[in-house]
């Protein structure tokens, strides 16, 4: 059993998005996707609450939590969200970083489009590492 830890700054957007996405696509006894960030904020955004939601994903009961190195241990994979310098390292954790926009306070077009490039992500690593 595989797990992916996606994790940014807030844990209010796109590693929500991004963890959502894996959970559904992959097979469940091959891996699992957890999210955290470095300082998490209080309710995931409501921006992408509401895009999720327009493909079925319910995101209104999460809440984003602390990335503690105890958490980041469980993990094999680390993707962080373009976080800069604040993205987390964590050693001996494979790690790949996909420089993303934080969609707070973006607009709705813009929300869509970002969660549509994250889903395209999440589908080319799911397919890359076979966990189908």
């Amino acid at each position: 059993m595989t797990t992916v830890l996606f994790a940014c700054i807030h844990n209010a957007g796109r590693s929500q998005m991004a963890a959502a996405f894996f959970n559904r696509m992959v097979d469940p006894e091959k891996a699992d996707a957890i999210s955290a960030g470095t300082q998490p904020a209080g309710r995931v955004h409501p921006e992408v609450v509401a895009t999720m939601r327009e493909l079925g994903i319910d995101l209104s009961a999460v809440r984003p939590r602390l990335l503690t190195p105890e958490l980041g241990r469980t993990a094999q994979l680390l993707v962080t969200m373009g976080c800069g310098d604040e993205c987390p390292f964590i050693v001996g954790v494979e790690r790949e970083d996909w420089d993303l926009i934080d969609p707070k306070g973006k607009t709705a077009e813009e929300v869509r489009h970002l969660r549509d490039d994250i889903k395209r992500r999440v589908e080319a690593l799911v397919a890359s590492r076979r966990w189908l």
